[in-house]
């Protein structure tokens, strides 16, 4: 009874969430759920056409549906994460935020050097090695970044350490194609190399230079595909 209860809760929620994604992505782009239908329906035309002529409509038209509805959802999967990017871009944390819902096995420690400006620096741990990703202006997170790249060196030893500058400025990467910036990176190490490099990462002591965020609230990061690894 109580489970039935539960999960009754629970599914009002997953629509409010639902409606919410859909009122955010009509309003970053009225174009965005014309071409989630449109895909789909244009996957639905494409076995619909291939049971005329091979055949079978029996066949290819359920194919074709259940294919049509995956579509969908990945094109509105896609236009939703481009459409919370565009939310959160400029705001104190929000290379935080896109950093933490990275899939695989990518470590995120927030804000581990920063200033008065909310500029900050954020150490991710995973197959290349060590990332460190700033926000700020490039004149300001210099400093932060040479900072932090000279305190960890010693734990890294002989671990690649890259620095990414997130922002709008030449020479930085925009919040929205950090991820893909990341997931362009040589792997260089083994998970177990990488698990061995965050105990001695852990094993420093702790910088604390300003208070962690503010990481935009109120906004789920919708994951994105699943990295291959090597």
């Amino acid at each position: 009874m109580s489970n039935n209860a539960s999960d009754a809760g629970k599914t009002p929620g997953r629509f409010q969430q639902l409606r919410m994604i859909v009122k955010i992505l009509r309003q970053a782009d009225p174009k965005a759920l014309p071409i989630v239908v449109a895909s789909a329906l244009g996957t639905l035309a494409l076995f619909v056409a291939a049971g005329l002529v091979f055949g079978g409509l029996w066949f290819w038209i359920p194919l074709g549906l259940l294919l049509a509805v995956l579509v969908g959802m990945v094109v509105f999967g896609q236009l939703a994460q481009r459409a919370q990017f565009k939310m959160i871009a400029g705001q104190p944390g929000a290379a935080a935020a896109v950093l933490k819902s990275m899939r695989g096995n990518w470590t995120v420690t927030e804000a581990v050097n920063g200033n008065r400006n909310l500029d900050m620096v954020h150490r991710v741990v995973g197959r290349p090695g060590v990332v460190l990703v700033s926000e700020g202006p490039s004149s300001r997170v210099g400093p932060l970044l040479g900072a932090e790249k000279r305190r960890i060196s010693r734990a890294a030893q002989q671990v690649p350490i890259y620095d990414v500058q997130v922002g709008t400025e030449d020479g930085q990467i925009p919040v929205d194609k950090l991820q893909r910036h990341l997931m362009k990176l040589p792997r260089n190490l083994t998970k177990g190399q990488v698990a061995e490099l965050n105990d001695r990462l852990r094993a420093l002591p702790q910088k604390m230079q300003m208070p962690k965020g503010p990481v935009p609230r109120g906004v789920r990061m919708p994951k994105g595909p699943k990295p291959k690894t090597r």
